[in-house]
This record gives C-alpha cells, sequence and structure tokens, in this order.
C-alpha cells in the first residue's frame, strides 16, 4: 500500500511544486492548461467544470486519477472547487479548500479494499508567476496535513486502529520553478519548522500490533528535476531513456522516534532521537546514488525478555554509494562508503558479557571508503530481467577494479587500518572459485592485538590453544611494527593466482 500512498500524495503535492520564469503577464488559463497537460504526461487523467467570472477561473469537481494496473488500484481525488484570480500584475493566485478526500482502491491477495486519504491545510498561500514556458510557484502554509481514513476491506469497514497514519507539517515556505522546453525542468526548494507523524496498526490474525510517533525540526530540501515531454509512465525503462532525472538533498535539524507495541503476546518498544541529518539522492538513465548521515544518535529497546533498556549510541552514521544502473559494455566507475563513529554501549549491556570490566570501553569507529570500476550486464530497469536473476546463475555484472582508500576498524582496545589496490580478471575465474582473479596488493595495520587476546584469555572467552593458533597465524600473515603490539601485513595477489604475505608464499 506504500506505492499507493506515495502516488496518491505526489498528486497532491505536484500542485504545489511545479514552478518559475521571468517577468510576464500569466493567465488562470496558461495554468490551468499547463496543470492538465503536466499531470497528464505523469499519467493521471484531469477533468473539470470550468466557469469565468472577470478576473476569476472556477474549476469545480477538479477530478484527477490513475489506473495502478501493476497493483490491480485506481487513485481518485476530487477537489470540489479551485480557483484561479488573476491579480492584475501578471501574477496568478490559486485557492484550494481547506481539505478534501483522496481514495485508493482496488484488489491486494484477493480482497477488495479502499482507503480514504484526507488532505487538510491552513494559510495556505500559492502564487503562479512567470511566463507560459516558464513559471514560479511561490507558496506558504501554516500547516499542511494528510491522515488515512475509513479503511474498508470486503465491504467491511476495518476498526480504526487496524491501519492508521497522520503527518502534518508546519511553517511551511518555498518555491518551484518550471521551465518547458524540449522537457519540463523544475527546480524547487522548501523549508518546514516542523513535521510529526504517527502510524498504528493490528493484525488481525495475530494480534501484534504497534505504534509509532516521530517528529522532525528544521526541514528543507533543494532539488532538480528533469521530466521527459513523452514517455511511457508504466515502462520504467522508457521513462529513463526519454530523460527523466531527479537530484535533491533533504536535511533536518533534529529528530525523534518512538515505537511501542506487542509481538506474540510480549511488549516491546524502542525510542530514538537524533541531533539532524540528511538525506541526499540522484538518479538518471546511467546512475544511481545515495549520501546518508545522521548525527548524534540514540537508541533504546526495551523488550519483556530483559529487565533493563538496551541503549546504545553513536556521534555520527553515513552511508553513500554511486553506482552505475545501465547494462553496457563499458566499464563504468562505482562508489561506496559507510562509517559508524563513536559508537557507545550502555554500562549494563556491557556487563552481559564482560562483568569485571577487562575490556577497553572506548567509543568504536568502523569506517570504509571504496572506489573501483565494473562492467553491469543487467539492466535493473528492466523489471523481468531482475525477477529471472533469481531463477538464472548469470551474474549481475562484473568487478574490474577495486580501491580501499580506508578501512578503520577500532574497537575494545585494538585498531585495524589499511588500503589496497585491485583489478580484476573476468577471463579467469578458475583461480579462486569462480571468482574473478585479483592482482594488486592491500596494506594493513593492527594495534593491540596482542594485549586484546591476553583479555579475552582472562575473561574466559578465548583458550589457550585457541589464543595460540590465532598468535601463529598472525605471525604468518605480518611482521612485527616499530611500535609495540603492532603488526604490518602486505598481502599481494599476482596474476597467476599466488597470494604473498609480506613477500612469503602462503598460496
Amino acid at each position: 500500500m506504500s506505492v499507493f500512498l506515495r502516488r496518491s500524495c505526489g498528486a497532491v503535492l505536484a500542485y504545489a511544486v511545479i514552478t518559475q520564469g521571468a517577468l510576464a503577464d500569466l493567465t488562470s488559463q496558461d495554468v490551468w492548461n499547463d496543470w492538465k497537460t503536466y499531470l497528464g504526461q505523469m499519467g493521471y487523467t484531469v477533468s473539470g467544470d470550468e466557469t469565468v467570472s472577470g478576473n476569476v477561473t472556477t474549476i469545480a469537481d477538479m477530478a484527477v486519477s490513475m489506473d495502478l494496473p501493476e497493483e490491480d488500484a485506481t487513485f481518485q481525488m476530487v477537489v470540489p472547487e479551485m480557483s484561479l484570480t488573476e491579480n492584475g500584475d501578471g501574477t496568478v493566485s490559486i485557492d484550494f479548500p481547506d481539505t478534501y478526500v483522496m481514495t485508493v482502491s482496488g484488489q491486494g491477495d484477493g480482497e477488495e479494499f479502499s482507503v480514504d486519504i484526507n488532505y487538510s491545510e491552513t494559510g495556505m498561500n500559492l502564487v503562479v508567476s512567470g511566463s507560459p514556458d516558464e513559471m514560479t510557484y511561490d507558496y506558504s502554509a501554516d500547516t499542511i496535513g494528510i491522515k488515512l481514513d475509513g479503511l474498508n476491506v470486503d465491504g467491511e469497514k476495518m476498526p480504526a486502529d487496524a491501519l492508521a497514519l497522520s503527518l502534518n507539517m508546519t511553517d511551511l515556505a518555498g518555491s518551484s520553478v518550471m521551465k518547458i522546453g524540449e522537457n519540463r525542468d523544475i527546480d524547487q526548494k522548501f523549508t518546514a519548522g516542523g513535521m510529526t507523524y504517527d502510524m498504528a496498526f493490528q493484525d488481525p490474525d495475530s494480534g501484534d500490533t504497534a505504534r509509532v510517533d516521530g517528529s522532525m525540526s528544521q526541514l528543507a530540501f533543494e532539488g532538480t528535476n528533469v521530466i521527459p515531454s513523452e514517455f511511457d509512465i508504466s515502462d520504467p525503462q522508457a521513462f529513463y531513456k526519454a530523460g527523466f532525472s531527479f537530484s535533491g538533498l533533504f536535511t533536518y535539524g533534529s529528530g525523534q522516534n518512538a515505537i511501542a507495541g506487542t509481538s506474540e503476546g510480549e511488549a516491546f518498544s524502542v525510542g530514538s532521537e537524533s541531533q539532524g541529518g540528511k538525506f541526499g539522492a540522484s538518479i538518471d538513465a546511467e546512475r544511481l546514488a545515495y549520501d546518508i548521515e545522521q548525527n548524534s544518535a540514540k537508541v533504546a529497546v526495551t523488550t519483556a525478555d530483559l529487565p533493563f533498556p538496551i541503549e546504545i549510541a553513536m556521534e555520527n552514521a553515513g552511508l553513500k554509494f554511486e553506482i552505475p544502473v545501465q547494462k553496457s559494455e563499458e566499464i563504468q566507475p562505482f562508489g561506496f562508503a559507510m562509517n559508524l563513529t563513536d559508537f557507545t554501549m550502555s554500562d549494563i549491556l556491557w556487563s552481559m558479557f564482560d562483568p569485571a570490566g577487562a575490556l577497553p570501553r572506548d567509543p568504536a569507529t568502523i569506517a570504509l571508503d571504496t572506489t573501483g570500476t565494473a562492467k553491469v550486464l543487467l539492466n535493473i530497469f528492466d523489471p523481468t530481467a531482475v525477477e529471472n536473476l533469481d531463477t538464472s546463475d548469470a551474474a549481475p555484472g562484473e568487478l574490474h577494479s577495486l580501491k580501499i582508500n580506508e578501512l578503520l576498524v577500532s574497537l575494545v582496545g585494538a585498531k585495524l587500518t589499511g588500503e589496497g589496490d585491485f583489478t580484476f580478471d573476468n577471463s579467469n575465474v578458475s583461480e579462486f572459485d569462480g571468482m574473478p582473479t585479483p592482482t594488486g596488493v592491500a596494506k594493513l595495520k593492527l594495534n593491540g592485538a596482542n594485549a586484546l587476546i591476553d583479555k579475552l584469555i582472562e575473561m574466559g572467552l578465548v583458550s589457550d590453544s585457541d589464543a595460540m593458533g590465532a598468535r601463529m597465524m598472525m605471525g604468518l600473515m605480518a611482521v612485527p611494527g616499530d611500535e609495540p603490539d603492532t603488526l604490518n601485513s602486505e598481502i599481494e595477489f599476482t596474476a597467476d593466482g599466488q597470494i604473498l604475505a609480506n613477500g612469503q608464499r602462503i598460496k
């Protein structure tokens, strides 16, 4: 149902993000005609009864609908009345009712369903300026809200707690600029003072329940979007090949989230908070990229199995990647990076496996930064090809090179750092059991390994014989460094399948 909600909400928000241009007169008919064209390109059917009185054009019973054949469902929205007022200065003001209803209906898992989505706003001000081929939409609102209502399954109205969802934003302001040429180029930005959301559901079969409440502050978004003038929205491959692209960055100042419910009759709760973060994304016919970050995050989990909450925290957590998505004979670059910085756990959680406090409890950090090249053998926009992966032995791509720019693992008193640079021979997969043969060198440095082994022996977690085996392995793979309890290792993979550790052959 998330697909339905996304498309449903998108139809409404499209009105608040269509966009600007040069100083020229606009008429209400210019704006209304472009809405019909734009939404029609996105796959919606738009209709309404138009009347003109002086400088005001009124659209009564404006209906926006779309069939969703893949989900066997239909989206429909009816706005009782919308007015477009020419202000005499080349701008057009748009007025909506304070509330109206969207409906998603269809079949899923052999059941017919329908759900209403109530849209509401207060203090909305929406003004369009520019020219017919370049429009600016400036808008502000005290509040905007979306709420699920009236869930029906097979003609029976479900209880309110079977599925509930609401989202509210306050103090919104933004603008969107749309340039209409060969394609539609959209630049948009907005800010919001805050956002609150809550969701609840109850499984009618198991009785399991969950409720989610959360909030975010100081929201901001900036992004660009290119929408092709002609495409088939039901064909993702054609959609992207026609020129669709999106790039945007969403940031927030702080956030909190609380989850509570029951599972198999047992109560649980999860609480989290953070001091801001970001979510960046971009996609086009060639590449997909994400950049996600969260700052000063804390999480506390309570279950019926434990008499105390499980508490963890981290100063920073991030995930970043950029990958090619189009099947090609060309070798293309990619990148992947992640970090978990200054991770800590509560003393109660530490005491479960280290009651004597033998292990250092300094914050832990894990970081990895890699780049490389690969050949993509599968188009991810082709649903059939993606589905066939489950039943095919074919690989989705070939790895041609990999560079480890940074490797850092620091925890319980030990620290591993490293870097590496490799190429891969995809014509030779016999040396490493189906994996392309690597050529290159990795340089590693390990601090504090022996001290950690001694502590694990003291705690009874590692036996003397196991420790001896670990130390023998380290002696085989590494050489002592200049600093106490430091090991250095240079692992080399040769083109003929050999592996050398500090010049000594181990394969």
